[in-house]
């Protein structure tokens, strides 16, 4: 057990840092007069915990091999949210503890699906929490893609390691030196998207909490309706530009402040991000005008599009009313995500461009068998190895998705509501498809047992699968 001190160590630190920032809802609680001690027994509780794991390990060596680096973000990410959701069950609402559960797991992994029905009569603190969740998960997850996964060589992740030389006893060094220039490049867009909620008609409080599951791409609300509840052009074009910005590789602002100005136009995956955008909006436009029983808006397809690949699943309009070429659209946009380093979740745009070059280039091979054609990244070279991580990668976040899809009909779901909650929960989108966990529905009135399936789509998609996965093999614990 003492070579999993380090492992420990940290997340006996997590732990302190999530119970400090439950003391913040302590404050709104106080300014909105909603007073009891559902947030400082939260974090009293979590703060003994995490000082516990502390002061236990505090001979750590300061190293994680491969296995400790994966159980590591397992954990992180599940103690967590099993932290995180004491409040909820501390709380006046009355939550269960399936319920306070699945919402701290929708908020960390920025998920942003919940089971809340009457969001406008919930506390501000709970509003607030569910909010620092999201951004706390949008943060973590960060840090996390740049700095372990790539090492992990988790679906193709290591095409993003910083230096060649990296190693996994590198890891907590690297981390402390990335960590803090993601943090603050982080801070600012949320301040920056705070500020221009607020000018455009936005209360103090909506603005602050938006600004973080904006920048977050979670998409929790204050309200049911979500932005819709605003309608406001402003805060709604407001809203795209920040999605966009935390939907791009947070590497590409540090190497920006780093000196190349040019990062932003010349990166591959930003391009064709930006691509699959500009052609969903353009398709969906086309098809959209051509059906005269639904009333066309630009703004609201360009809003939605961004809002449901990026996986910020916020809403402006009921979209599962344009008709059933939408929702397919929809479906199809919820699995590509948005880039690889970003707070985004889904497939990821590198491995799609990297399996559409695969394709391309074995037709190439069928037209001209003695033709020698290499695969390249990035005008980088790809080998067999990595390009069996990505395609392995793709073909297990398909069939997981199928058996979710399964294990939720079997719950007594419907067929529409099967799918896409199986669909939103492993991409991390928010809202489904359908009646029940539509738009602007929500999940409360699901089976207990449908809310852990959801759960573990959840985690399994935030943590790219693999991390997940792995700890189940006995041969990875033997090596």
């Amino acid at each position: 057990m003492s070579n999993y001190k380090t492992v420990f160590f940290t997340l006996g630190i997590l732990q302190i840092i999530l119970g400090i920032f439950m003391f913040i809802p302590v404050g709104v609680q106080f300014l909105y007069n909603e007073i009891d001690s559902s947030f400082f027994g939260s974090s009293i509780v979590t703060i003994v915990f995490g000082t516990l794991f502390f002061l236990s390990n505090l001979d750590h060596n300061k190293k994680l091999n491969l296995q400790q680096a994966f159980l590591l973000t397992a954990l992180s990410w599940l103690s967590i949210a099993i932290f995180g959701s004491l409040p909820f069950l501390f709380s006046s609402i009355n939550f269960s503890f399936t319920n306070a559960f699945f919402e701290s797991m929708s908020g960390i992994t920025t998920t942003g699906s919940t089971i809340i029905s009457n969001l406008e009569n919930m506390p501000r603190s709970i509003l607030l929490w569910r909010a620092l969740l999201q951004w706390l998960g949008g943060i973590g997850i960060i840090v996390m893609a740049i700095t372990l996964m790539p090492i992990m060589n988790v679906g193709g992740m290591q095409l993003f390691k910083i230096s060649n030389n990296d190693s996994s006893e590198k890891i907590l060094p690297k981390s402390k030196e990335i960590a803090l220039r993601l943090i603050l490049v982080y801070t600012a867009l949320t301040i920056f998207c705070a500020t221009s909620y607020k000018i455009f008609g936005m209360n103090f409080f909506d603005s602050i909490t938006h600004s973080m599951t904006t920048i977050a791409t979670g998409g929790f609300s204050n309200y049911n309706e979500s932005l819709g509840f605003f309608d406001s052009r402003f805060i709604e074009s407001s809203a795209i530009i920040f999605i966009l910005l935390g939907s791009i590789p947070f590497i590409s602002y540090i190497k920006f402040l780093n000196g190349d100005r040019e990062i932003f136009f010349k990166d591959i995956q930003i391009k064709t991000f930006l691509k699959i955008i500009f052609f969903s909006i353009v398709i969906l436009s086309i098809y959209l005008n051509f059906n005269e029983s639904i009333k066309f808006d630009f703004i609201a397809v360009l809003f939605n599009v961004i809002s449901i690949l990026t996986g910020t699943g916020y809403v402006n309009a009921q979209f599962d009313s344009w008709g059933s070429f939408s929702l397919v659209l929809f479906l199809i946009l919820m699995f590509i995500g948005g880039c690889a380093g970003s707070t985004t979740c889904g497939v990821k745009i590198f491995r799609i461009q990297i399996l559409y070059s695969f394709v391309i280039n074995n037709l190439k091979k069928i037209i001209y068998p003695k033709g020698v054609f290499i695969l390249k990244y990035d005008q980088n070279p790809i080998d067999n190895k990595f390009i069996s991580s990505i395609i392995s990668f793709i073909y297990l976040y398909l069939i997981l998705f199928f058996l979710l899809a399964v294990m939720l009909s079997l719950t007594g779901l419907d067929f529409v509501t099967s799918i896409s909650g199986a669909a939103t929960s492993i991409s991390n989108v928010g809202p489904g498809l359908g009646s029940t966990i539509g738009p602007n529905g929500d999940f409360s009135s699901i089976p207990n047992i449908s809310k852990w399936i959801l759960c573990l789509g959840m985690i399994l998609g935030r943590l790219e699968l693999f991390a997940i996965l792995v700890l189940f093999l006995p041969s990875f614990w033997r090596n």
